[in-house]
This record gives structure tokens, C-alpha cells and sequence, in this order.
């Protein structure tokens, strides 16, 4: 009867416990989500490349960004810059932890071939550093012409600056840019310009290590400090990342050539000149008659009226003298 009993109770249990459990809830999970540009955890320069869009991965120890940045490039892939944040626990368990490895020549080399295909990539040996600490960098320039470079740096403190409870945070940054008319230190200015906005929380997990301290020659005599760095001296490497304007075609114009008025020329006056003096030469058609000379001032000989008359094209033109009455004449009448 016990035994019955109890049979009973747990049964009672089971079913209740069926009863009280939930179900149909949705969980989203955890993986890459694209996030607004302003909450990007790294920022490129005054000038650019502008951001196109960013995507987040939260990992057990960290963040991990990429942001996509503008293209102008006919090399294949998409310009970027990735930020890694490694240290701080807790962010997200599910996806796991992401590998705390240190930069390796040989895997930076082999990133830099793949993020550039088609593009013979070559290792920049020359020390670099910009206000994160020392960088290095790859550049190629592909057979169109297009510049590409492929940049990295690794901001850690030094071993030198750890303890038990501080620095020991790491951020990691990856760039690839590809330009169709920006030079190779046009682009390499993006690696001296980026800002970093993100932090680790923590002491534990400062990636700078100790703040330096002050100058030590602040306020020492002989150590000259100048408006400028370098001292009037400058600067090789420009702040902003600024590609050359594209080849604008040059149009011919033509002007029109504009006639001006010449001036009015006024007419010069008429100089009538005084009658010959001397012979006077008859008409083909006229009688032969004696030349005579006139001298100045003498009073004129006055001609025969029969002298005075001419012949032109067989007309005969009357003398003034033959005119009217004085027609009937006989000297008039030759």
C-alpha cells in the first residue's frame, strides 16, 4: 500500500513538472552585427577614407571590429582597417575566445599577399613609428597603376611594465588600402593619422603601459623648444590622407574676334585750282587755230564767236555768243 502511494506521488510530480517548464522563447545568437559608424572603436584620419560600414564580433576576451572603407581602386577587395581588443573577460562566452598571438613576419606577409590579390606586395624595411608606437607596412603597386599598401601595428606594453595586476591588454590594427591616384605616402599617412577611441576597462589590462613622465629638459638651459617640431623644419610626412584630384580634359576656347569701328576720318577740303594759263589746246573737231600766250594779269583776248564753237561726236554745240538773234549771222552760220 506504501508502495502504491508513493507511485502515485512521483507521477503527481512529473506531471506538474511538465507543466511548469516554458517553451517557444527565440535567442538570437551571438555572432557578427553590423553597428552605426560613430560607435566604431578606431577612427581614420581628418580627410579620410570616410567609413562605409562597421561589424562587431564580441569574443570571450575581447572586441574585435572591421570597418569597410571607401574604394576607389580597380584592384579586387574591399579597402579596411581591422581593430582587435584582447584582454578584457567577459564580453560575450558563447563565441569563444579569440587566440592571443603576437604579429609574425611570416604570417603579416602571407595576410598581406592575400588581402591584395594580383598585386607584388614587398616589405618595407625602415623603422616606423607614429604616436601608438612602432608600425610596419607592405606596398605594391598593381599593373594599372593602383597604389596598395598593407599596414599593421601591435600596441602592448612592454614586458618590462608588467605586474600581477596591470598591462596586460593588447590592441592589434590592420589596414589595406588600395588608391587609383593617391601615392604611397599619401596613403602610408592613414598609419600615422588613425585614432584609437575604444579603451580596455582596467588597469589589468592597459595595453600602453605606464604614463611617461614629463620631459626631463623641460626648464633646462641649452634645450631650445621651437613653435614647431623640429624646429622650423618642415615636416616630410603629411597629417591627412588627400588623393590627387582626377585629370581634368582640357577644352580649347575660342574667343570671337570683335571688329572695332576705325574712326571717321574727315574729308579733307577740295583745293580748287586756278585755271591754266598759257595755250589754249582746240577740240579735234575745231578749227585750227593760232596759240596764244596770255600773260598773267593781262586782260583776256576775246574770242571769235565762230572760234568758240565745238564739235562733239558730230553735235554742234553753239557758241553763247550764236544764241538767238545773232544765230542769223554769217560768222555764225560756218
Amino acid at each position: 500500500m506504501r508502495l502504491l502511494n508513493l507511485i502515485s506521488i512521483v507521477a503527481v510530480a512529473g506531471v506538474m513538472a511538465g507543466c511548469s517548464t516554458t517553451s517557444g522563447s527565440v535567442k538570437q545568437p551571438s555572432g557578427p552585427e553590423a553597428i552605426a559608424s560613430e560607435k566604431a572603436l578606431v577612427m581614420p584620419p581628418p580627410g579620410g577614407p570616410s567609413i562605409v560600414s562597421v561589424v562587431e564580433t564580441k569574443r570571450g576576451n575581447g572586441v574585435e571590429q572591421t570597418l569597410s572603407l571607401f574604394t576607389s581602386s580597380s584592384v579586387p577587395g574591399q579597402n579596411f582597417m581591422k581593430v582587435q581588443f584582447l584582454g578584457a573577460s567577459g564580453s560575450n562566452p558563447d563565441t569563444g575566445s579569440a587566440g592571443y598571438r603576437m604579429f609574425s613576419e611570416t604570417g603579416m606577409s602571407r595576410e598581406a599577399f592575400a588581402s591584395v590579390p594580383g598585386v607584388a606586395m614587398a616589405r618595407n624595411t625602415t623603422f616606423l613609428q607614429n604616436s601608438y608606437g612602432p608600425f610596419s607596412y607592405a606596398s605594391g603597386r598593381s599593373r594599372g597603376g593602383d597604389t596598395c599598401i598593407y599596414g599593421w601595428q601591435q600596441i602592448r606594453s612592454s614586458r618590462a611594465a608588467h605586474t600581477q595586476t596591470r598591462n596586460f591588454g593588447m590592441i592589434q590594427v590592420k589596414l589595406r588600402l588600395c588608391d587609383a591616384r593617391a601615392s604611397e605616402r599619401q596613403l602610408l599617412a592613414v598609419m600615422y593619422g588613425y585614432t584609437i577611441t575604444g579603451t580596455l576597462n582596467g588597469e589589468i589590462w592597459n595595453p600602453y603601459g605606464d604614463v611617461r613622465g614629463a620631459d626631463p629638459t623641460l626648464g633646462q638651459t641649452g634645450t631650445p623648444i621651437y613653435p614647431d617640431e623640429g624646429g622650423y623644419r618642415q615636416m616630410s610626412m603629411p597629417l591627412g590622407y588627400e588623393p590627387a584630384p582626377q585629370a581634368v580634359s582640357r577644352t580649347t576656347v575660342r574667343r570671337a574676334v570683335v571688329t572695332r569701328p576705325q574712326p571717321a576720318v574727315a574729308p579733307q577740303p577740295v583745293v580748287q585750282q586756278a585755271p591754266p594759263v598759257g595755250p589754249r589746246v582746240p577740240l579735234p573737231d575745231a578749227p585750227q587755230q593760232s596759240s596764244q600766250m596770255v600773260a598773267p594779269g593781262s586782260p583776256a583776248q576775246p574770242a571769235a564767236p565762230a572760234q568758240q564753237s565745238a564739235r562733239a561726236g558730230g553735235v554742234a554745240v553753239p557758241s553763247p555768243d550764236c544764241i538767238g538773234d545773232a544765230a542769223m549771222t554769217a560768222a555764225c552760220r560756218r
